[in-house]
């Protein structure tokens, strides 16, 4: 098999140089670049060609959903597989339909990552085990069709759902995602409304039994 090139887009240098480190370790690998913007990112592409992007999803200013699509549009022969620290499956079908090939977490084992980007190179998709995990605990619910859907949710709604279910506060979520308290509760109302839920309380009991 030829060796696979990877290119790494992430806003964060430390967890760039721990993933060159750990893909160079192993010889189907080969990291040929590193950024934390998507205009490097597309430029990195169209100069280097790489096999795979290795894309964090939770990039700022412009997030991995949005830098995905420009790739898919302007690079389309390359492959993408998202990363994050997210196992809601909402967050694994966004990335797909923005044209990723694979999704990850960063609770999947170094085996894991790497059959991800064996198969997606290969052109087939790959969905880890920790999210696939979660939709069949979904299809066995029956109440999960008539029930609320988490893919009605805006990026930055479903940042907020996870900040909940960590049993964050609407201020530390504020702090946590730089925003204003004020927008913080907005958003919680919206979430509640859209998933027409009666209260915070209703919303982590649907969380828990979504397994997520």
């Amino acid at each position: 098999m030829d060796t696979i090139t990877i290119l790494l887009v992430d806003d964060h240098k430390l967890i760039r140089e721990t993933w060159a480190l750990l893909l160079n370790s192993d010889p189907r690998f080969q990291v040929i670049g590193e950024t934390d913007n998507v205009e490097k990112a597309l430029e990195i592409c169209r100069e280097k060609q790489p096999s795979v992007v290795l894309m964090d999803i939770n990039m700022t200013p412009v997030n991995g959903f949005e830098a995905t699509k420009l790739i898919h549009k302007y690079v389309p022969a390359i492959k993408v597989v998202g990363m994050s620290m997210h196992s809601m499956p909402a967050y694994a079908r966004r990335m797909i339909q923005s044209g990723a090939s694979g999704y990850v977490t960063k609770n999947s084992s170094k085996e894991e990552l790497f059959t991800a980007l064996v198969e997606v190179q290969k052109g087939n998709k790959y969905i880890c085990e920790e999210v696939k995990n979660i939709l069949a605990h979904q299809e066995l619910d029956e109440n999960t069709e008539s029930g609320p859907d988490l893919n009605v949710l805006s990026q930055r709604e479903l940042d907020v759902v996870q900040l909940i279910k960590e049993g964050l506060s609407s201020k530390e979520i504020a702090q946590k995602l730089d925003l204003s308290l004020k927008t913080v509760e907005v958003h919680r109302y919206n979430i509640l409304k859209k998933l027409n839920l009666k209260n915070t309380a209703a919303l982590v009991n649907f969380i828990n039994s979504q397994g997520l």
